[in-house]
This record gives structure tokens, C-alpha cells and sequence, in this order.
């Protein structure tokens, strides 16, 4: 039962951040960032509202609060990347996604705001991405959870990956429910 949850939670696993990252591998990554809007709202354009409101597993979000959850996460790792890139390893601010989750617009929101959202965000996400130099790609934030470095390479890999999983979350859903 405990493999099937984290199966559930975990279903393309967790995200692992190579030691070499091949110039097709961060193309790969931007791709998916790139695609990831679109995908999402093809996935979903037809749910109905008690579709979006049932959760990918007992226990977890609705289709609707992941979604919302996928635009306030790359939110941050916009901002995340600009202040990587304008100062000297900045500590970010971390946020506390479960509570954002619990409010208003994540359970009531129509999904379309997120989804509008994502699709500007993640155009300008993939613009800045695309121009940058092997130096940007080394310059890093603090993570103040244990104090970690974080490089843009790893968080643009971070991203792709964070989007990837809570799409899966929602299609496995889809399949398993028929939709």
C-alpha cells in the first residue's frame, strides 16, 4: 500500500540533478518548460468542475489547487532565477506551499487564471533561459532548507522536472478515472 502511495506521489520519481548536463539535456528541459503551458491546458480543457475539484490521490490536491500550485511554484523560480542572476548567490525566500494551497483562489479560482498565467510566464521564463551564457548557468541562490546552493542549470532541470510531476499527477488521474 505504501509502494502505491509513493508510486502516486512520486510518479515520474523525484528529481535528480545530473553531474554532467548535456547541451541537448538543458534544450530538453527548456522544451518541456516551453510546452508545458499548453500541454497542461490541452490536458484539462475539458474537465468538468467536479473533475477539477477531485484530488490526484486521497490525501493530496485537486486538479484545480495543482494547477494553481504549478503557477505560484514558477513564480518563485522566475524570481528565483532573476535574483540568482543579479546578485551574489542571494538567500531566497521560501514559501510555504501547502498554506498557499489551503487559500481562496487555489480551491475556488477558475483554472484558466493559472493557465493564462502559466502560458506568459513560462514565454518569459523560456526567453531568458534561451540567452544565457555558461557563466549564467553557474550563478546560484541560497536555499535557506539546509542552506543549499542551487545554480540556474539545476533550477531550470528543477523546473521542468516540477512541471512534468504534477502533469503526470493529473493524467495519471485522467486514466485511471476513464476521463
Amino acid at each position: 500500500m505504501e509502494e502505491n502511495i509513493k508510486q502516486l506521489q512520486y510518479p515520474i520519481g523525484h528529481f535528480k540533478f545530473p553531474k554532467i548536463v548535456s547541451d541537448e539535456l538543458l534544450e530538453e528541459w527548456i522544451t518541456q518548460l516551453e510546452n508545458l503551458p499548453s500541454d497542461l491546458t490541452e490536458l484539462v480543457k475539458d474537465f468538468s468542475e467536479e473533475q477539477l475539484s477531485t484530488p490526484y490521490r486521497n490525501g493530496g490536491w485537486t486538479v484545480k489547487q495543482l494547477i494553481h500550485h504549478i503557477a505560484d511554484s514558477h513564480h518563485h523560480s522566475y524570481t528565483r532565477f532573476k535574483w540568482a542572476l543579479t546578485e551574489d548567490k542571494p538567500l531566497i525566500k521560501a514559501y510555504e506551499e501547502k498554506d498557499w494551497s489551503g487559500l481562496l483562489d487555489a480551491n475556488t479560482a477558475p483554472i484558466n487564471l493559472s493557465l493564462s498565467y502559466l502560458s506568459a510566464l513560462h514565454a518569459k521564463i523560456v526567453y531568458l533561459l534561451k540567452g544565457l551564457s555558461s557563466e549564467d548557468l553557474s550563478k546560484s541562490y541560497m536555499h535557506p532548507e539546509g542552506n543549499v546552493e542551487v545554480s540556474v542549470l539545476e533550477n531550470i532541470g528543477k523546473y521542468a522536472w516540477h512541471g512534468k510531476h504534477h502533469y503526470t499527477h493529473i493524467k495519471a488521474l485522467a486514466e485511471r478515472k476513464g476521463w
